[in-house]
């Protein structure tokens, strides 16, 4: 029963969300406004979810300006709890095919957002390039999966390097974002207990040249990786305690 009510509520909030969205975003098409917006309207579905959704921010967080978000990808919840770190003017780089996606893609396209295709290295390079220029032109943020795929339970998997070359590029700060793990959420459970969202602290590339972004984005990983397993921890903990 709880799964087809929740079946039903995404139903309706995927149609209400297309209609008004696409009809909010053509008054100004592809402003990098909307996406945290929207960001912050998907979120509060966790709730429908059973998911108690805790976002935090490390000092600074909101003063860091242009930057380059990297967050780990796990699975479809990743667009009910993630999405509400999202800071004001930034843009996500998605995959092509995402536009095809019944509604969400259309609004998705609309918002903002940058498509890429993985299966063309060449168009993807050209891709990052067009985002360095986005992020000093229009002075955006720009949000990336560098796992570039869902990891579905297996952990942060092995990262790409184009957010890192996108960050070096662009002469901006790379800012992690780690989601504890959603594993464990069932659409069947009424309550999915806690899932704690953390912005960490940028990690500068000044000095950083196009030679160190495999060091730059082994940084990025190790300091995810010690905060992911800080998380679960701390989820499992309250979940007990309840």
């Amino acid at each position: 029963m709880i799964f087809v009510l929740r079946v039903i509520a995404i139903a309706m909030f995927a149609v209400v969300m297309f209609v008004f969205g696409c009809g909010y975003c053509l008054l100004s098409p592809r402003n990098p406004k909307h996406v945290h917006t929207f960001g912050r309207l998907f979120s509060k579905m966790s709730r429908v979810f059973g998911i108690k959704l805790e976002i935090r921010y490390a000092e600074g967080a909101h003063q860091v300006g242009s930057s380059v978000y990297v967050a780990n990808h796990q699975n479809n919840f990743d667009l009910f709890t993630v999405s509400g770190a999202v800071m004001p003017r930034t843009v996500t780089v998605g995959k092509k095919s995402l536009v095809w996606m019944p509604l969400f893609g259309q609004l998705y396209w609309l918002t903002g957002n940058i498509l890429i295709d993985r299966a063309n290295r060449s168009k993807a390079a050209g891709t990052i390039g067009q985002v360095v220029e986005k992020i000093k032109q229009r002075q955006v943020s720009v949000w990336m999966f560098p796992e570039g795929t869902r990891s579905r339970g297996r952990g942060l998997l092995p990262f790409k390097t184009g957010a890192f070359h996108a960050a070096i590029g662009a002469g901006v700060p790379v800012v992690p974002i780690v989601c504890s793990s959603t594993e464990h959420v069932k659409m069947s459970r009424w309550d999915n207990g806690v899932v704690i969202v953390e912005v960490m602290p940028p990690i500068s590339t000044e000095g950083y040249t196009k030679e160190d972004v495999r060091q730059l984005s082994n940084t990025c990983r190790e300091a995810m990786e010690a905060k992911l397993a800080e998380l679960n921890a701390e989820a499992i903990q309250r979940a007990a305690k309840q």
